[in-house]
């Protein structure tokens, strides 16, 4: 296939390729560049599709999603209403609309009872429309702590070896444990609660390190940030700086430490952004805005997320949505698009194989109205989405 566009942006610190071309074969790239170049390459009978006022970039990726929610206002009742076929042709319906936004890539931060790994196979082998998964299966939690309800209470070092090693066997491509509390189980400890030990967290990476596998911490609360980072995980979730009394305490020494150890953060921003200070309170979310424009500009390696599942944050356009509020802190349009893509990618662990348009590289592309470089806003105007060089439906 010869996908032909008006603007291609291979990779967001690349120049743009005026009336540019990808071909592709096999569902990877095989031809990038000039489409005078390109098409030359291309055989006879190759199906061409032209996007004449298109701009053709990498498909985006979220890092942090939950398949397994609905996005309504109380999502943990609805998933414990759901048995597990239920619940499983629901996900497939999610999967899509992300796919149909644009994003051909996602991160599953948690599920229940392994079902996201079994929608990865049904999307690998065809059967499902929807981006490539990396799962983290079942995600270790203290028992009744955040997130208990998806089966992953471990009690003691010996229980959380055992839990690593059921989701590395399932097929689990990244281990998440969840060291702080969080919002959306009840009568759990507060948000910025440490649920962990030094020593359980230690065990945790050492098992996941073992397995090959990297750890992604939640992680709300300043002292759960600190110590996630002094244990090494790789990627710390929403990492929103909390301290007793819903204040905001970023710390300076810890922030250093995710520079230097190259940790990325995955912010999980909702898309209804703009909302926030109405609803929560500008005194209190100004704050937490604040601590992330510091992390920017600190050099933090941000990655994008929108946490999608949980309350009032759906599937179809949240990644867009949620990457205009970095332009709002003043981040670079071009940094924008890396943390939905090259970072993302290398976050995940798949830069060698997705995040830019690359000979060799899946053809996970994407086609917009517009220019995102000149503002990430253009991500919303979706003409086309192509995952492993096929072509998708917009807006399921």
């Amino acid at each position: 296939m010869l996908i032909t566009a008006a603007r291609l942006l291979t990779e967001p610190d690349a120049e743009y390729v005026m009336d540019g071309a990808v071909l592709v074969r096999g569902g990877a790239v095989v031809a990038v560049g000039p489409r005078s170049e390109v098409e030359a390459l291309a055989g006879p009978g190759e199906e061409r599709t032209e996007f004449p006022g298109g701009t053709l970039l990498p498909g985006l990726m979220d890092a942090h999603v939950h398949l397994c929610f609905d996005a309504s206002a109380d999502p943990v009742t609805a998933l414990q209403e759901r048995d597990d076929e239920e619940l499983l042709a629901d996900m497939r319906a999610r999967a899509a609309q992300l796919l149909g936004s644009g994003v051909t890539t996602i991160r599953d931060l948690g599920d229940r009872n392994g079902l996201v790994l079994r929608l990865a196979r049904e999307i690998a082998n065809g059967t499902a429309a929807g981006p490539h998964i990396i799962s983290a299966g079942t995600p270790a939690t203290p028992p009744g702590g955040h997130c208990h309800f998806l089966g992953g209470e471990v009690a003691g070092t010996e229980e959380i070896r055992a839990l690593v090693a059921r989701n590395a066997a399932a097929g689990a491509e990244v281990v998440k444990v969840m060291e702080t509390g969080g919002g959306l189980t009840k009568g759990s400890v507060p948000i910025w609660e440490n649920q962990f030990t030094a020593d359980e967290l230690a065990e945790l990476v050492a098992a996941a390190r073992a397995a090959g596998l990297p750890v992604a911490a939640h992680a709300h609360g300043t002292e759960g940030i600190a110590a996630a980072v002094a244990a090494g995980v790789d990627t710390l979730e929403h990492c929103t700086w909390m301290a007793p009394g819903n204040r905001v305490d970023l710390r300076e020494d810890v922030l250093r430490r995710i520079v230097e150890d190259g940790i990325r953060v995955c912010v999980t921003v909702s898309p209804n952004w703009r909302m926030l200070p109405q609803v929560f309170g500008a005194e209190r979310i100004e704050p937490m805005f604040a601590a992330i424009r510091r992390m920017a500009e600190a050099g933090v390696r941000l990655v994008a997320g929108t946490d999608a599942g949980v309350q009032r944050t759906g599937f179809a356009g949240s990644l867009a949505g949620s990457l205009t509020f970095y332009e709002h802190l003043g981040v670079p349009a071009r940094r924008v698009l890396a943390m939905a893509t090259t970072e993302a990618a290398e976050a995940l662990g798949i830069a060698d194989r997705a995040g830019r348009i690359a000979p060799g590289y899946r053809a996970d592309l994407l086609v917009v109205d517009g220019d995102p470089v000149e503002s990430v806003g253009a991500l919303a105007s979706v003409q086309a989405v192509f995952a492993s060089g096929e072509r998708c439906a917009v807006g399921a």
